[in-house]
């Protein structure tokens, strides 16, 4: 049974603060790159973020984003009423805020 990571303090601050340094980051000189290139898309692939530095620079490999979810195909809607055209209709307001008055009374 393991214990409580806190009760062992540079355990914690090792889990909670170098651990996922070494396997959330991941930072590669193009040499290396170029041998494991499909094992490193992979781990991008997985959620794992891995920089590749050439001449200084940094590139990130990150996977493209899927453009099909589901938010995507939401078509808009119409949101005012056509039969209310005016927004600024001080009866309709007048109506609404002695409504709005009367459920606070409730309250």
């Amino acid at each position: 049974m393991r214990s409580d990571p806190k009760s062992n303090p540079a355990r914690y601050l090792y889990i909670r603060h170098v651990h996922p340094c070494y396997t959330l980051l991941m930072e590669v000189p193009i040499t290396q790159f170029r041998r494991e290139m499909f094992a490193l898309v992979e781990r991008a692939m997985l959620g794992e973020i891995v920089f590749v530095t050439h001449k200084g620079k940094r590139f990130r490999i990150v996977p493209e984003v899927d453009p099909s979810t589901r938010f995507d195909r939401l078509t808009p809607m119409q949101i005012i009423n056509p039969d209310y055209p005016d927004l600024d209709d001080t009866e309709m307001k007048a109506e609404m805020q002695a409504a709005w008055e009367k459920d606070w009374e409730d309250l």
